[in-house]
């Protein structure tokens, strides 16, 4: 039988994984409606086949986010943001390498932002990769 705190965390679980996907479902959706402009960063960054990469990463980061809202695989959704996150934060924001201090302020927020969203991955793909885990999931965890 459910109790009502168990309903309460369920809901509030949901919620936070709304949140936690809110960044990447706009970063996802920039990916594929402005990618020539993002492709031009990724290329003056060296990134390989930009186009390519940008369209792949938004349908991979928005694919996720869905998945990790509906609550299907939420523990493969949730670590499946850290490979995307480890990566922009090292190879997008740099800031080790800038001389601009104003440019190598935003780009160490930006690398933070990127390290701290990757903790919160790992944050929730332990959540539910552990039992108990919050439900409100149309398919549970794999692991």
């Amino acid at each position: 039988m459910t109790t009502t705190s168990e309903v309460v965390m369920d809901v509030i679980a949901l919620i936070g994984r709304i949140l936690f996907t809110a960044v990447f479902i706009g970063a996802g959706i920039g990916h594929l409606t402005a990618t020539e402009s993002m492709a031009g960063y990724a290329a003056s960054k060296n990134l390989p086949q930009p186009r390519l990469m940008v369209q792949f990463s938004g349908i991979y980061i928005l694919l996720a986010s869905a998945l990790l809202i509906l609550g299907i695989w939420p523990d493969i959704a949730a670590i499946a943001f850290l490979p995307f996150l480890i990566l922009t934060a090292l190879l997008f924001h740099d800031f080790w390498t800038q001389e601009d201090p104003q440019v190598r302020q935003n780009e160490q927020t930006q690398f933070l932002k990127d390290i701290s969203l990757a903790g919160g991955s790992l944050a929730l793909f332990a959540l539910y990769a552990s039992s108990p885990h919050p439900g409100l999931l149309l398919v549970g965890p794999v692991f």
